[in-house]
């Protein structure tokens, strides 16, 4: 047999395959796999008819097949193209949002914290303006007090003095205290006591020292010392029937209660 006969023979047994491989793919297309066949028959087609010198029916099966793929990869890589730059820009709307959130965190907080330092030095402040008043009141009613009652202990130790005075001029007799007839000297001398009394009564007076206690008054526990209960029909229960000692007050405080007798219901 020549060699022109066996190049038939085989150029038919290629054929042959060609057209069974072409009836795989339609079956194949049909079924789903189009892209893959397309992709798959671009490689031995090609091949066969690079080995057949350029048949014309191989070039024509080989370019149909690559245009065919072509669009649904160009779909394809369209999409993915498009879907890129949304999850790119999806991404720095993110990175963009998590850096406002981190560098808003701190400046809250500094100011936060500013805030609590304010109110604080506040509080501290008022509460020194608090105890400064507080102070100088204070201070302001120990010196008027100590101006006040600086004499008490120089005051306290004249308060015999004028008790004295008083039982001097109480010793003498009522119808002898103005006879300076028959008892000029008596009369003199009690002329001189009450002078002296009314003098001392006086310096009391301009100091701030006051006697009080008298028949008749009311008694007051804060400024009379009850000796004794006595009924009297005359006077009013609970007042004060007899002052066995004047009581002294200095600048309205008692710096010596008065000693009295009170009258109890009979």
């Amino acid at each position: 047999m020549s060699l022109r006969s066996h190049g038939i023979r085989a150029a038919r047994a290629l054929a042959w395959d060609l057209r069974s491989a072409h009836k795989v793919e339609r079956a194949l297309a049909s079924a789903g796999w189009r892209q893959h066949s397309a992709a798959s028959s671009t490689c031995w087609p090609t091949q066969l008819a690079s080995s057949l010198h350029g048949s014309p029916s191989l070039r024509e099966f080989s370019t149909k097949q690559e245009t065919e793929a072509s669009p649904e990869s160009n779909s394809a890589d369209g999409s993915d193209a498009q879907t890129a730059p949304d999850s790119v820009s999806a991404n720095d709307e993110a990175a963009g949002e998590n850096n406002e959130a981190s560098a808003s965190s701190p400046a809250d907080a500094k100011i936060a914290e500013l805030e609590q330092q304010v109110k604080d030095l506040k509080d501290n402040l008022l509460r020194s303006l608090a105890e400064q008043e507080n102070t100088r009141r204070i201070a302001k009613r120990d010196v008027e007090q100590a101006r006040s009652f600086a004499i008490s202990s120089f005051a306290k130790s004249l308060l015999d003095t004028s008790d004295n005075l008083s039982r001097a001029l109480d010793a003498v007799p009522e119808d002898l205290r103005h006879d300076h007839d028959s008892h000029p000297v008596l009369a003199n001398l009690y002329e001189g006591i009450t002078m002296t009394n009314e003098g001392l009564t006086k310096a009391f007076a301009k100091n701030g020292l006051v006697k009080y206690g008298a028949v008749g008054e009311k008694f007051d526990p804060n400024k009379h010392e009850a000796l004794f209960e006595y009924p009297d029909p005359k006077g009013e229960a609970g007042s004060i029937g007899q002052v066995m000692k004047i009581g002294f007050m200095l600048n309205d405080r008692v710096i010596r209660p008065a000693e009295v007798g009170v009258i109890k219901a009979s």
